[in-house]
């Protein structure tokens, strides 16, 4: 199987974090998103870059946020 065609399944090719974020911000807010995954950097002062810095560093809490994003994408 080729690259090509192991990507065309993969819901999140060609989608870099910082768009999967700011989709997801403004959709639900900081607020909510915090509620919705526990996440303390998006209740706590939360800013776009400072939550982009934690979800690079901490692979956990992306996976979190990505899969949110899979969902909405699928619910759209």
């Amino acid at each position: 199987m080729s690259e090509e065609e192991k990507n065309k399944n993969n819901p999140l090719h060609g989608v870099n974090l910082q768009h999967i974020l700011e989709t997801l911000v403004e959709r639900y807010g900081f607020k909510e998103l915090g509620n919705r995954i526990d996440i303390r950097c998006f209740l706590i002062n939360p800013t776009i870059s400072s939550c982009l810095r934690f979800l690079r560093k901490t692979p956990w809490a992306r996976t979190k946020v990505e899969e949110l994003y899979i969902r909405e994408c699928k619910n759209k």
